[in-house]
């Protein structure tokens, strides 16, 4: 019970890794600030933030909606205010949110590129500063940002460099904030996945069924991201930790967290592939 009374600002929460993290913080007893832009349900996206926070206190945690854009500066204010009134403080800021556009340079309109940029970098900056004045006062203060490694392989780049940038912004987050705030004792990691999850985006953008039956599920995440918020902050920080390897380091077995039992499983984009 390691996360018990522990407050999370979790963006990107109305689904997917995002949900699956708020829900095994739950089960600890957490406090979980739900936030996303998902006010009423859509058409193909499954939940809203209140149907998360629902789902969060079912699992046995607390939870307030908090109905927000992260591009925009004041509906975050709002959302981190909301959130110490509710909760007292915040100790935990995972930066999950995240826009993909998967396209060539000449075939990325600029509201993509601005979009991915927005969301990804700037809202992942804007929500740890917004943050750190209650992360200063907590006993055990995380940042975890949902980025890749920063692995330059020209590959990585060469077909969608403009989702790769936006990604890698987040990334540095890490390597440049886990230095400025080591000796405050708050950690900034982040955290990817090996293989590909099955998550709504996979659903829509890269493959649909057939797709989410090569992926594991979100929980695999949670259970990772688990493993990292629970540890002291002042012992690991500027951390790029990969999930499979963090749940073979607690013991876990990565067959529990297949979509389809025996399928070949897909490497996620900026890591090689282990087999």
């Amino acid at each position: 019970m390691q996360l018990r009374d522990k407050t999370l600002f979790i963006s990107g929460s109305t689904r997917g890794i995002g949900l699956a993290i708020a829900k095994r913080a739950a089960r600890d007893g957490a406090n979980i600030a739900i936030i996303g832009k998902t006010d009423e349900p859509h058409p193909n996206l499954p939940g809203t933030v209140h149907t998360a926070a629902e789902e969060v206190r079912a699992a046995g945690g607390n939870a307030i909606a908090c109905v927000t854009d992260i591009r925009f500066e004041d509906q975050v204010q709002d959302a981190v205010e909301k959130t110490v009134s509710e909760f007292g403080g915040i100790d935990v800021v995972v930066n999950n949110a995240s826009a993909i556009f998967l396209a060539g340079t000449a075939e990325t309109p600029m509201k993509k590129f601005d979009l991915m940029h927005s969301v990804n970098v700037r809202a992942t900056f804007m929500t740890t500063q917004k943050c750190l004045p209650y992360l200063r006062k907590s006993s055990n203060p995380h940042v975890l940002n949902i980025s890749p490694p920063l692995n330059l392989d020209t590959k990585w780049f060469a077909g969608h460099v403009a989702y790769t940038m936006a990604k890698y912004g987040m990334s540095m987050c890490v390597l440049g904030m886990a230095e400025e705030f080591r000796s405050e004792g708050i950690a900034v990691n982040a955290l990817w996945p090996q293989t590909a999850i099955a998550t709504a985006a996979v659903q829509n953008l890269l493959g649909g069924d057939e797709a989410m039956r090569c992926c594991r599920k979100p929980e695999i995440m949670a259970d990772a991201a688990y493993e990292v918020l629970s540890s002291k902050s002042t012992e690991h920080t500027g951390n790029f930790f990969i999930d499979e390897d963090l749940i073979l380091g607690s013991g876990g077995n990565l067959d529990d967290y297949a979509v389809t039992p025996d399928a070949k499983l897909m490497t996620d984009f900026f890591v090689d592939s282990k087999e």
